[in-house]
């Protein structure tokens, strides 16, 4: 069997041999029928001249006509592959001769009933992408499917991937960028509103506490540093009373400060950080003071490598989570689509959006490359060999055209055998 390759090839069509065989055997069954209608008509023929009955005229009148109407089965049916007997009669070979208009009419024939909008909408909203779409990832078993695709996507993906390119990337399109951009006045806009909020009361309440508890539980530290602050005159006992009156206050300060809303240190706390916040955004002393604690904060070493194993962490980290069907990672991404599939099923608006979003995707690829689909068509129809495609059309319908013959001669033999007894009637 004869193969070709190349780019102006087609490809094997599978079970070829079987359908060479299958054709095969149909044309010698539509070459029998012809040949018994010749058989029938020659006998009937020799027959009368012999002096035979008056029915053998209407056999012979059958035979003849079912003759002529194989014959002309035969060469509509192989005037599509070839010229017949290699004669180069007009209209013959259509398949070869034109296969480029042929491609054509089927990029123009796609492109008009399958390709436009209406007829996409309208196949996809009967088809209902989103509920199938949602009952199969709500199987426990497809939703691990579609996980262990993806960690294999993604394993795939990083192991691609240069370290030294992805390196370059992170330096040039992140620290880059947080270089360039100032600190003061978004950092000043965030805080302001994290303090007009109040969210930050629960950090000073903290603070407080942790104040208090520390005055508390350090009585022996607070009597040592009055203490050592004393002049070397003072009397010992009367030291360790002013340590003790000292500790009284502050641990009293500490403890009105921890229950008190509204207590002065606690509105001038609010106050600080409120002036804080609008001078990071608008004074220039502290926004210059703002970018200098950046720079010193990138330079530091253990920053700067942070910043140079940055990748090489986080690559570590996907590919160990990417192998592991149990990791973290997968097992939320796996519960994460089984809890998609089940919305989908059962929430009708989400499902209507999906829907909308697959048709309306779809329809814009219909719209605005359809002409790029159909060409596609065509132009690989053009790079086919004229007679290699001829052959392998012939492979896939040649065999169901062999009925064409053979219905030809019955149908044929019917007419003849009608023709020939409304004839002698009249006659």
């Amino acid at each position: 069997m004869r193969q070709l390759t190349g780019p102006h090839s087609t490809a094997p069509i599978p079970g070829e041999a079987e359908k060479r065989h299958a054709l095969r055997r149909m044309k010698l069954v539509a070459l029998s029928f012809l040949l018994g209608a010749t058989v029938v008509f020659l006998a009937m023929s020799f027959w009368q001249s012999a002096g035979a009955p008056a029915w053998a005229g209407y056999v012979k009148a059958a035979a003849e006509a079912g003759m002529i109407g194989a014959l002309a089965d035969w060469f509509a049916v192989t005037a599509l592959f070839r010229h017949p007997l290699g004669l180069r009669i007009p209209h013959t070979a259509i398949i070869p001769t034109r296969k480029d208009v042929l491609g054509d009419s089927l990029g123009e024939f796609v492109g008009s009933n399958f390709l436009s909008e209406q007829v996409v909408r309208e196949r996809l909203r009967r088809v209902g992408v989103a509920r199938r779409l949602g009952g199969w990832l709500a199987e426990p078993a497809n939703a691990e499917r579609v996980t262990a695709e993806l960690a294999t996507v993604v394993r795939g993906a990083v192991t691609v991937l240069r370290d030294e390119d992805v390196q370059a990337v992170l330096e040039q399109a992140v620290v880059k960028r947080v270089v360039a951009v100032p600190w003061g006045p978004p950092l000043g806009k965030l805080l302001g509103g994290v303090f007009a909020d109040g969210a930050h009361h629960k950090l000073v309440d903290l603070l407080c506490d942790r104040a208090y508890d520390w005055v508390k539980d350090n009585h022996g530290t607070v009597l040592r540093v009055v203490s050592d602050r004393a002049p070397n005159w003072s009397p010992r006992f009367v030291d360790s009373m002013v340590a003790d009156k000292v500790y009284g206050e502050v641990l009293s300060f500490a403890w009105l400060v921890k229950t008190d809303p509204n207590h002065p240190m606690r509105l001038a706390i609010d106050k600080f950080l409120g002036e804080f916040a609008a001078d990071l955004q608008s004074d220039q002393a502290t926004m210059e003071r703002a970018e200098q604690v950046k720079h010193q904060v990138l330079a530091h070493p253990e920053v700067q490598k942070l910043i140079g194993s940055a990748w090489a962490t986080a690559k570590g980290m996907l590919l160990d989570a990417a192998e592991d069907p149990s990791s973290e990672l997968r097992r939320r991404v796996r519960e994460g689509l089984a809890s998609l599939g089940r919305r989908l099923t059962d929430d009708d608006a989400l499902r209507g959006k999906v829907d909308s979003w697959v048709e309306g995707a779809a329809a814009y690829v219909v719209l605005n490359y359809r002409d790029e689909i159909t060409t596609l068509i065509t132009d690989t129809v053009r790079r086919w060999d004229a007679e290699e495609t001829s052959r392998k059309i012939e492979l896939q319908v040649g065999r169901d055209l062999q009925f064409i013959r053979i219905n030809g001669t019955v149908v044929g033999a019917l007419a003849g055998l009608v023709i020939y007894s409304v004839a002698q009637l009249i006659l």
